[in-house]
């Protein structure tokens, strides 16, 4: 089938049945779990559509294999193809630590403007989880996906920029800094706030959420993460007040979304004692980095987190997890979170019947225990290879 790119109308995106989507397989694991992603995907939607939809697979380089092929990590090319066509998915991309070219993937999100990463945890019966009931976990993040400390604004030790830096803040702000510091910048602005807290109570009202929870660290970083807080209220008081209710103002209202804010710490806390408290959480980039990993070990860990790249029209769909190297090639890897990111990326197409179909097979396939080796160590049964898995996920449509 020929493929068509996917338009922009009237500000809205138009998706044809026959979508050009951009692939990237990713490092390490990356490729074998692109691949289970792709086989699982075309056989839901060539079942739910009997045929009359295709995704036609476009691949574009990053990482290591786009080194090779190019001699760049991340090729102009990818990103132009990228836009072009306004949604994509991709497998892990190596990230270095300490040292090392910057990640690939804080770069394609700053550089396609991809503001809000958006990363469900739900319970899937049959998953080992360190929870008594992990059937109440049921919660979506939306984190701020371009700026805080996460915007690469920062200063080696030693360095020249470091030491103007510091000797300005020093001499005319009246900053006390150790001769022997790195300095990094925290950026929270307005804008950017308020257009992620758009995204959230948006997706909380169309998913039928009761909660909005504003996470921060306020009452210690009063004019960026106490910003954050106040500007998200702002918000929701000027654009939504006939859609939500604010807590302690009020009582709980059917239809309506109730609208609280809980510390960083707390949240935590909240998270494990409280889960069915708790619907969409609206937070800053490191904030949502953590709450989300934690979220995800609640209901089975990070092989079953799915994660989405989202803008005003450009959209990258990614597994949580990274590379996991070691297993490369050895098709043991569970490729379920980036079979969930496709998921996502369905349903953000409009294709909800081939989403629902991959999920419920999930259910079932899990429910079954047919399951990879991070899962089967824990229920005591034989792990499945990747495309032993795979194959049974695609049994079970």
């Amino acid at each position: 089938m020929q493929g068509e790119k996917i338009r922009v109308v009237d500000g809205k995106l138009v998706v044809p049945d026959n979508p050009i989507i951009p692939y990237i397989e990713g490092d390490g694991t990356g490729p074998e779990i692109m691949a289970s992603v792709r086989a699982v995907l075309d056989a839901a939607v060539s079942k739910a559509y009997g045929g009359k939809r295709k995704i036609v697979w476009l691949e574009v380089l990053a990482g290591e294999k786009a080194l090779k092929e190019t001699g760049e990590l991340l090729p102009d090319d990818t990103i132009e193809k990228i836009k072009e066509h306004h949604i994509a998915i991709k497998g892990p991309l190596t990230t270095p630590v300490g040292g090392g070219f910057r990640s690939l993937n804080v770069t394609l999100r700053q550089v396609l403007d991809l503001y809000a990463n958006i990363r469900p945890s739900r319970y899937f019966p049959g998953v080992p989880s360190p929870l008594k009931n992990p059937e109440k976990v049921n919660m979506v993040v939306f984190r701020e996906n371009t700026e805080d400390v996460y915007a690469g604004i920062e200063w080696k030790m030693g360095s020249e920029e470091c030491k103007k830096v510091r000797e300005f803040l020093v001499k005319e702000m009246g900053v006390d800094i150790p001769e022997d510091a790195g300095i990094g910048v925290k950026i929270i602005s307005k804008f950017r706030s308020q257009r992620l807290v758009r995204k959230a109570i948006d997706y909380a009202l169309k998913k039928g959420y009761s909660t909005l929870t504003i996470m921060h660290k306020g009452n210690i970083m009063k004019y960026t993460e106490g910003a954050f807080k106040e500007w998200a209220f702002e918000l929701l008081r000027n654009e939504y007040a006939d859609k939500v209710v604010f807590e302690g103002e009020g009582e709980r209202v059917e239809g309506k979304v109730l609208v609280n804010d809980r510390i960083a710490d707390n949240m935590f806390q909240q998270i494990l004692l409280r889960p069915d408290e708790y619907g969409v959480i609206a937070t800053m980039n490191l904030n949502g980095d953590y709450i989300s990993d934690a979220l995800a070990a609640l209901v089975g860990g990070l092989g079953l987190a799915a994660g989405a790249n989202v803008g005003d029209y450009h959209a990258l769909f990614e597994p949580v997890h990274g590379t996991a190297p070691k297993y490369a090639g050895k098709n043991v890897i569970n490729p379920t979170a980036g079979i969930l990111s496709g998921v996502m990326m369905l349903e953000f197409m409009g294709w909800m019947e081939a989403a629902k179909m991959i999920e419920d097979a999930i259910e079932r396939t899990l429910e079954q225990k047919k399951v990879t080796y991070d899962l089967a160590r824990h229920l005591g049964v034989e792990p499945l290879s990747t495309t032993d898995y795979t194959q049974a996920l695609i049994d079970n449509l």
